[in-house]
């Protein structure tokens, strides 16, 4: 991945493969968000909650294939996912809102 990523991007992509709902909480804001498939998740322990019903629903592998910085504070980071989901592969963008070295907003795009 692209160096100029901030930390806690980093963070969080280590902890979302390593499949560990707490850590990928523990890389948001106390009010951080996350949009998911049209859904809103609001703090740390809904983006937990989140996380783990994820993990309980499909096997898939993650790979970083691009990333770039939109703003100061916002990042977009590219990944294809493969697994046992519908449609068995997808493409995905990550866009991250970073302030104090925490996510205070992450919406995924397909």
């Amino acid at each position: 991945m692209n160096g100029n990523a901030p930390d806690v991007v980093t963070r969080y992509l280590a902890a979302a493969d390593a499949k560990d709902p707490n850590a990928v909480a523990a890389c948001f804001a106390d009010d951080g968000t996350v949009v998911d498939e049209g859904v809103t998740y609001t703090g740390r322990d809904e983006i937990a909650a989140w996380r783990e019903q994820t993990l309980g629903k499909w096997t898939y592998t993650t790979t970083v294939t691009g990333s770039e910085p939109i703003s100061a504070d916002r990042y977009r980071v590219r990944v294809h996912l493969s697994g046992d989901f519908p449609g068995g592969e997808a493409d995905l963008a990550n866009d991250f809102t970073v302030a104090g070295g925490l996510i205070t907003a992450l919406r995924i795009a397909g």
